[in-house]
Order: C-alpha cells, then structure tokens, then sequence
C-alpha cells in the first residue's frame, strides 16, 4: 500500500511541542513513502492494523512527559518488556503505565523459578530494539507475547515502534487483533492507597 503522511503540529504544555504523522492511503504515488515509516508500522500496515505514528519533537524523559505529548495518561503508554525464562528462551510481557510487574505471579505463569530481565544486548540480539523502542511488532527473533489485562482497559494505548522519540497510537482492540496467540494475564503488583 502506497501512503502519504501529513504533518500535524500539536501543543500540549508550554514547555513540549510534538509532531504527529498520520499516514494515509494515496491512490497513486511516483514512490512509497516507507523508510519514513518506523518498523513496527510497516509491520502492522502488513497486519492491516489501523494505526498512527506519533513523532516527539524532544528528547522524552518520563511516563508522564510522553503520555502528556501524546494526549494521554500514563496508564495507556504500554511497555514491552522482556524475560529471559530459559537459556535462549525469551517472553515479552506488555504493561501499562509505570506499575511493576509482580515476579511471583510471572514465575507461576511460565512455571520457573527463576525469570529475569533480558539484558540490553540480549533485547537488541532478539527484538532487533534497543530498550526504549521495543514493540512486539516487527521483531528480529519470534517471541512470546503475553498482554497484561491492564492493557486491555484503556480504549487507545501507545507503545514503542522501534525508532527513539517515536510511538505507535492504536486501539486497545487492534492490539488483541495484532497479536492474536498472546495471552492476556495479570501480572501487575496490586497498588495499595
């Protein structure tokens, strides 16, 4: 499919100005405007995802900057983390918002005792990412997927794209259907007042 993108400048907080592309069919363009497209979007216009890429003007140095910039809370910027659950054994598991992962209820679930965090060469080596722009979308190596039901509450979430200062906007709905042999569990320590 052949796109054409428009610039959108937006104005969220006095100190933060960002840029978002929307991508749009064009009926018929000399070239494919596709190297401007980060990879977990090419991957998802090959899934037939309906997506849109938000580019940060800046450097994002919190949950709460990104979410502010893209016009949402913290809770539906989603992370892709990845576990190391066996020698050359890898899941992801994608959370929202900047609660923790609850590792006893992470090492019930795959049934190990011991799970740990993929080092930062380990998550480049197998999503092709390098942490802070991981997606479970495009990746180098096929991995498990697990969503964490927090995900599924918010209507529209964000989540890497595989390229710094960028993000893909999407529907909670369209990610289930992106990526339909992930399980969703819950996975998040309980907050308590």
């Amino acid at each position: 499919m052949q796109c054409m993108h428009k610039l959108y400048r937006t104005r969220t907080e006095p100190q933060w100005t960002a840029l978002m592309i929307v991508f749009e069919p064009m009926s018929a363009a000399p070239d494919s405007p596709g190297k401007d497209k980060p990879p977990a979007s090419l991957e998802l216009d090959k899934l037939g995802i309906q997506h849109r890429v938000f580019f940060h003007e800046g450097h994002v140095a919190s949950f709460e900057q990104a979410a502010s910039e893209r016009g949402q809370r913290p809770s539906q910027v989603v992370r892709s983390l990845l576990f190391q659950i066996r020698p050359e054994e890898f899941l992801m598991v994608l959370v929202a918002g900047p609660d923790q992962v609850h590792w006893r209820k992470l090492r019930q679930l795959v049934g190990r005792s011991r799970v740990r965090m993929a080092s930062e060469e380990e998550v480049l080596e197998v999503t092709g990412y390098r942490i802070g722009t991981v997606s479970p979308f495009g990746m180098a190596r096929p991995v498990k997927v697990m969503i964490d039901a927090s995900v599924l509450k918010e209507e529209e979430i964000s989540i890497g794209s595989g390229v710094r200062s960028t993000a893909i906007l999407m529907s909670s709905a369209d990610l289930q259907r992106a990526l339909p042999d992930a399980e969703v569990v819950s996975l998040m320590e309980e907050s308590h007042p």
